[in-house]
């Protein structure tokens, strides 16, 4: 038995779709439109020992939080068998944040896991001081319930209580048993496909092929790095407060690059604070890697050979490596932009001619949630802004961009079913930056209210702007403002919650990207 660069490609492939085909089926199955209609997932496929194998083009923040998960699994029960499903939330035990659930299931051949399948979805509300779980908390018990690794299937059979335990915590109970419905099927897809290729190729083959492909994603992603001038890069930024006090926090890295190694240390980075814009080590690992991922040229396999020739440093206890029971809600989407732009800044240094000014840094998080005749119901969405311009064109407008690759809910699909109305929906002319090319565009969008509601926003870049590089000019921030029916504009801060009654409006204005070259 050999491998040789067909068969290296064949298995990728396979591996790939196993993973493509589970995150379908979690689509087509889920109940909520953010799983169903934004694609707020991810699905990947693992080896025995909790090492990511393949992982779909879904979520980059769950990259390298996602094997995190796995392996807390793993450490968690001694051994697996048929029908097994560990779920779990806990940042502290491998997520992210608490609304990204985690669904992981063993392969079983001759009696023991040889692979494992896992799928991670963004759920609508876990409970919580606020609707949508994504609250301005200051400890994490705010921010809904917490699932340690436990099992919700064994051998076939559903742990009702594990089920009614979570589903009692959260509101809209009926939609979560739909959307974990939805994620138990992905995860019995995945490993019936995985079992299938066992039986048709042998597992020995299979294991060959694992490893090929994780010494061929190593070597690439070496070559990658090999691209970068040796040296010492350092760059900076910061985040506009917590939630709780609107004090700028700075985040700093230093890249030492050395011949197809680079090491990433984070110190300097404040300490972590009282507030939810905490993240966890892995969370800052994903972001670390997606960058890395950008200067591919070519597709280089996602696994865990492509994180082997990153070295990262986070001291204990700062913002990106916080410890329990940190707030840690806004960490996974708003501090993970963050670091993003900060490490693409310091690659800017080395690389001045192929990375691209910043994009809008934030995912503009806005949660509404109350009742409405009897029943809760529950919004959750992130808002695409501008793309930063970049040596070879303009920003692209209205796009999410880095950490999140979501689609939006179509407006046709929310006001059915949601007592909400959006007014306006369309791009901020002259939001981008200006350059030899502009950043995109931001976006506009207005809603109004048609029942009483809590409205929790979590966003940044609504006092410094997204940067430049080469001389381009920054993008514009955005603004949050709520409209009261009976007259009056408040302006808000990046971070906040509030009451809304019928009829009151709340307007996002997302950041446009910065501008990249300086204009003669």
């Amino acid at each position: 038995m050999s491998v040789d660069v067909i068969s290296l490609q064949v298995y990728a492939n396979l591996f790939a779709s196993v993973a493509e085909d589970m995150g379908a089926t979690l689509q087509r199955a889920a109940f909520s439109p953010n799983i169903r209609e934004r694609l707020d997932y991810s699905c990947a496929v693992f080896d025995a020992d909790g090492k990511m194998i393949a992982q779909a083009a879904h979520i980059p923040v769950h990259l390298g939080s996602m094997p995190a998960s796995v392996r807390s699994a793993l450490n968690a029960f001694e051994e697996f068998n048929e029908g097994d499903v560990v779920v779990l939330n806990d940042p502290f035990h491998g997520g992210s944040h608490l609304p990204d659930i985690t669904m992981v299931s063993p392969v079983i051949h001759a009696g023991r896991a040889v692979f494992f399948v896992a799928s991670r979805a963004h759920h609508a509300d876990v409970g919580g001081m606020s609707p949508g779980s994504l609250p301005l908390s200051t400890e994490l018990y705010q921010e809904g319930i917490i699932i340690p690794p436990v099992r919700l299937v064994e051998g076939g059979r559903m742990n009702q209580g594990v089920m009614t335990l979570i589903t009692a915590n959260s509101r809209g109970s009926d939609e979560r048993v739909g959307d974990f419905e939805a994620q138990l099927a992905a995860n019995r897809l995945g490993a019936g496909r995985l079992t299938d290729l066992i039986a048709q190729r042998g597992l020995d083959e299979l294991i060959e092929h694992v490893a090929a492909l994780m010494e061929y994603a190593q070597r690439m992603t070496e070559a990658v790095i090999r691209t970068i001038p040796s040296g010492i890069y350092r760059f900076g930024d910061v985040m506009e407060g917590d939630g709780q006090r609107h004090k700028l926090l700075g985040l700093r890295v230093t890249l030492k690059v050395d011949d197809g190694r680079m090491e990433v240390d984070f110190s300097g980075t404040v300490a972590q604070v009282r507030g939810n814009i905490n993240t966890v080590a892995a969370v800052t690992h994903s972001a670390v890697a997606y960058c890395i991922r950008l200067l591919a040229e070519d597709d280089v396999p996602v696994n865990d050979g492509s994180f082997a020739p990153v070295t990262i440093s986070i001291p204990d206890g700062c913002l990106l490596n916080a410890r329990f029971p940190a707030a840690v809600a806004s960490g996974n989407t708003e501090t993970s932009q963050r670091v993003v732009d900060c490490v693409l800044g310091a690659l800017a240094l080395a690389l001045p001619d192929r990375i691209p000014a910043a994009s809008q840094g934030t995912m503009n998080n806005i949660t509404i949630g109350g009742q409405n005749n009897g029943r809760a119901f529950v919004y959750y969405e992130t808002i695409a802004g501008g793309h930063g311009g970049g040596p070879t064109g303009t920003g692209l407008s209205g796009r999410h961009s880095h950490m999140t690759n979501t689609r939006n809910t179509p407006v046709e699909t929310l006001e059915p079913s949601m007592p909400i109305r959006v007014l306006a929906y369309h791009l901020r002319e002259g939001s981008g930056g200006g350059g030899v090319n502009p950043g995109g565009e931001g976006i506009r969008r207005l809603y109004e209210m048609r029942a009483p509601a809590t409205v929790t926003v979590n966003a940044e870049r609504r006092r410094i702007s997204p940067y430049g590089v080469r001389g381009g000019k920054a993008g514009r921030p955005g603004a949050n403002r709520i409209i009261r029916r009976q007259g009056g504009v408040e302006e808000m801060t990046s971070k906040f919650t509030a009451q809304l009654g019928i009829g009151d409006q709340i307007e996002i204005e997302t950041p446009g990207g910065g501008g990249w070259g300086r204009v003669s």
